[in-house]
């Protein structure tokens, strides 16, 4: 699971998705194992992340259960099952507070390694 959270993040980050967090839901929610959670700063952004995200976990051998929310692009949501990725416009991360709501989970820790100035790089799990 470790490998396929770095390729999640990597993802992301490699379309400059802001604030990326990883929520691990195990032993509080049996929604899924985590949330992968970011934020674009435009429809075109936030479709843009929706699909490197859904291109890269799919090659990676995931499939894709459910897509919401792509056409409005303010609050897209990949179902891979045990992985969540939420994907939205800023005010919409902002309103939802994802991370707020699921506050009781630990975030998993990222290590920065400078690959992109001032953004975290792939998990340490």
């Amino acid at each position: 699971m470790d490998n396929i959270l770095r390729i999640a993040y990597k993802a992301l980050d490699d379309k400059f998705g802001e604030d990326i967090k990883i929520i691990d839901l195990r032993g509080v929610s049996t929604l899924a194992d985590y949330f992968v959670i970011t934020h674009g700063n435009s429809d075109a952004q936030v479709k843009a992340l929706a699909d490197e995200a859904a291109d890269k976990l799919t090659e990676a051998g995931l499939r894709v259960k459910s897509t919401e929310g792509y056409s409005g692009a303010k609050w897209v949501l990949l179902d891979f099952g045990d992985i969540i990725v939420h994907i939205f416009d800023k005010t919409n991360r902002e309103f939802y507070n994802l991370e707020r709501i699921w506050g009781d989970a630990p975030v998993v820790a990222m290590e920065t390694t400078g690959e992109r100035s001032g953004h975290k790089a792939a998990p340490s799990c």
